[in-house]
């Protein structure tokens, strides 16, 4: 018998200073067996940091194949947003590039690792891909405070991630990297 995902909620109050973007979001999030909690945390901040209309987590709950793990839509159902998180190959990429008009990463893995595996590689407006990486150990902090129902608030301001989640108080710098 297969293990099912495991549902998680998230009552998140969202104050991006950055953006311009303040929301009160309620999530349902559906965790894979195969996820990590880490991959999972980046998941939900991807989700928060890429809010507008039409975003959605992919119907897997992870990436696949045909989604990335986060994806904006318009109303007539074309992808706009191309979201992955974690360590996507540069396949990957390449496709969802062509498929929206923006795409981006956001990853808990070293960055550098990541960039590096790209290297040589072909990717569609690979200039203009988002990277942004977060702390390691600030994903593992957040990871460690993750129950079945979690509180979260999350500002941002000049880049500065400030994140209490269930009472736990976080902080970390998100950097932004270049594809070369």
């Amino acid at each position: 018998m297969a293990i099912g995902a495991t549902i998680r909620t998230f009552d998140i109050q969202l104050s991006d200073m950055d953006r311009g973007v303040y929301e009160e979001l309620s999530l349902r999030v559906a965790q894979h067996p195969s996820e990590t909690d880490a991959y999972l945390v980046t998941r939900v901040l991807a989700y928060c940091l890429e809010f507008e209309e039409g975003i959605a987590f992919a119907a897997a709950g992870v990436s696949s194949g045909e989604e990335p793990a986060v994806l904006v839509k318009d109303l007539t159902g074309l992808t706009t947003a191309w979201i992955e998180v974690g360590a996507p190959d540069a396949q990957r990429l390449h496709t969802g590039s062509k498929l929206a008009d923006r795409a981006a990463v956001y990853t808990h893995r070293d960055p550098q690792r990541l960039l590096a595996s790209w290297n040589g590689k072909t990717i569609h407006r690979a200039q203009e891909i988002v990277v942004r990486s977060f702390d390691s150990k600030f994903i593992d902090a957040a990871a460690a405070e993750l129950t079945r129902r979690n509180i979260m608030s999350l500002s941002v301001t000049e880049g500065q991630l400030y994140l209490e989640l269930n009472g736990a108080s976080l902080e970390t710098q998100m950097r932004e990297h270049q594809i070369i």
